[in-house]
């Protein structure tokens, strides 16, 4: 009996202490304080001469590979969207401006364009080779673009310019190196053969 208690004594106080190992595991580590910074890009693909067709210099392997793989003569940068998310967590963002295909996207008679970029889940893991990748699960991007239809006569006599609104949109999951930009996808837009290009980045910010 006594060497029964004995035992029962000894792997209570075992399991006493590989559970306060584990607390202090847990408050050494403390919560994952990892901050993202996201990037998007908005490049329009087009065959019409543009005024300013430089771009930065991360997206110059980018530029490389749309030029090896689409028809287009041009490529400009329409937007870019820099935005910070916890790691594992989520990011939506939604904005009212000019069409992105526009050339006159400072213009402030252009009939504007509504916009969504949400991405579920922003996280860091490992792949098989054991390197930091960040997965975007959950990647949406859409848009309602004004597409002109036939004018339509207004009380006075006058005509006005009357316009449809278009979706377009894409949504998929993704997986990238680090701070590397990747091509996620293309839109085709309006009547004139444009297509918006979506690339995406993201890095661990500097604590």
């Amino acid at each position: 009996m006594k060497k029964r208690n004995f035992l029962s004594a000894l792997l209570l106080a075992l399991c006493l202490m590989t559970l306060s190992l584990n607390v202090h595991a847990q408050q050494a580590d403390g919560p994952d304080e990892t901050n993202l910074d996201t990037q998007l890009y908005l490049i329009v693909g087009t065959n019409q001469d543009v005024e300013d067709a430089r771009l930065p210099a991360s997206l110059e392997p980018v530029v490389r590979q749309l030029r090896a793989s689409l028809p287009f003569k041009n490529y400009r940068l329409a937007a870019t969207l820099i935005n910070r998310v916890k790691n594992e967590g989520r990011l939506e963002l939604n904005w009212i401006g000019a069409p992105p295909a526009s050339p006159l996207a400072a213009a402030s008679n252009v009939t504007p364009s509504f916009s969504r970029f949400s991405i579920r889940q922003v996280k860091l893991v490992r792949n098989a080779e054991n390197q930091t990748i960040v997965q975007m699960v959950g990647f949406n991007f859409g848009a309602r673009i004004p597409i002109q239809t036939t004018p339509s006569l207004a009380a006075n006599g006058a005509i006005a310019p009357a316009f449809n609104y278009e979706p377009t949109g894409l949504s998929t999951d993704i997986s990238m190196r680090e701070g590397e930009p990747v091509i996620v996808g293309t839109l085709n837009v309006g009547p004139s053969g444009d297509a918006i290009i979506l690339v995406v980045s993201a890095k661990r910010t500097p604590k």
